[in-house]
């Protein structure tokens, strides 16, 4: 495995967040092979791109319809009358494409959706497809236009939305197919708004699946060093996971509670590894008593509390929890460059006649 540290760069094993894609990319890129290279001749061959279906082919028809044939893109589009806009400057602009045939009351905050969207760029590409994309409206688990969109239609109700990068996918775009500063268009349908149900009373698989999701959602804006959208969805993860209070009164088997336990430990050990980017000392150190709790040999959680000890000047206990963490994991790069940085530091407050190490400075 490949640890990240706060820095953002690898350091042996992995630290902060990290996805399961990318270590399953590290297997195949690591997989043992015979030290012969075999080179088969063979004619050009030319994949041919799956006709679009029908719905995709009405969505590029009225997407051509609303470019004509002018120059100009999306960005005449920001510009035109026939668009609601749901923000100030333009920046997200609605326009029904077909209304309900039923009344229906708007979703609100907090309630969950379903929809079914199609999403292009400006040069066509097709880059969002889902049939029944389920989120919770608030929650962060879509782009903030999408949620705008979805927030001023009825149920039944099918809306082209078209959102400036900001409110999209932003500066930094989306390996591998939506790039930088991106607007894009989407085709929303609004098929389904119902009362989010109660994370406590959901099968123990549902609540491991909704978890992995806001846990990697908060990975997704981690990697973007979004910081505060990072640490809303680890926090909305823990709250859908067993606590130390609530641990064995779900009636889970001990495979799934073990399951939901070793994710807890995960998403503090994330929260932690966020909160220290935010400078919330107190609360990162907070998430880390909690992992050691439920994991006292967990390596992870042993680094983060150590390095938020060490800036907190208890060298003493700091180096102590990093180096039991070393001794769990020792090709973990992380820790060395923390205990080295530690001496270093130590070093020079010894040259300049300072005690090293000074009293504790949270009296826990």
């Amino acid at each position: 495995m490949s640890w990240v540290t706060e820095e953002g760069g690898e350091a042996g094993a992995s630290l902060g967040p990290c996805s399961a894609e990318g270590d399953e990319k590290q297997k195949a890129s690591s997989s043992p092979h015979l030290g012969r290279r075999v080179q088969f001749l063979l004619p050009p061959v030319t994949i041919q791109r799956p006709p679009p279906q029908e719905e995709e082919k009405a969505f590029y028809q009225h997407v051509e319809h609303l470019l004509g044939a002018t120059k100009g893109g999306f960005e005449r589009l920001f510009a035109v009358g026939g668009w609601e806009d749901l923000l100030e400057e333009k920046c997200v602009r609605k326009q029904l494409v077909r209304g309900s045939q039923r009344e229906g009351r708007r979703p609100q905050p907090g309630q969950e959706v379903t929809v079914k969207l199609l999403g292009v760029l400006e040069d066509g590409s097709l880059v969002e497809k889902d049939p029944q994309l389920t989120f919770v409206l608030g929650q962060g688990d879509v782009p903030q236009a999408l949620e705008l969109g979805v927030l001023s239609m009825q149920p039944g109700d099918v809306a082209l939305i078209l959102t400036r990068p900001a409110h999209a996918y932003g500066h930094v775009g989306r390996d591998p197919d939506i790039p930088q500063e991106a607007p894009l268009l989407y085709e929303v349908t609004l098929l389904r708004v119902q009362d989010t149900p109660d994370p406590a009373l959901l099968p123990a698989s549902e609540r491991l699946s909704l978890g992995h999701r806001k846990r990697e959602r908060g990975n997704f804006h981690f990697e973007r060093e979004e910081y505060q959208p990072a640490l809303h969805a680890y926090q909305l993860a823990l709250r859908i996971l067993p606590s130390p209070v609530t641990r064995g009164l779900g009636g889970e088997e001990k495979e799934e509670e073990e399951a939901l336990w070793q994710l807890r430990v995960k998403c503090l050990n994330n929260c932690a590894a966020t909160q220290l980017k935010l400078r919330l000392l107190e609360e990162a150190l907070d998430s880390c008593n909690e992992a050691t709790l439920l994991d006292p040999d967990n390596a992870e959680a042993l680094y983060w509390k150590g390095k938020l000890l060490a800036e907190l000047g208890e060298d003493q206990a700091a180096t102590e929890l990093l180096k039991r963490a070393l001794r769990l994991e020792p090709a973990t790069k992380a820790v060395h460059a923390e205990l080295s940085r530690m001496a270093r530091r130590q070093r020079g407050q010894l040259e300049l006649g300072r005690d090293p190490l000074p009293g504790g400075l949270l009296g826990r």
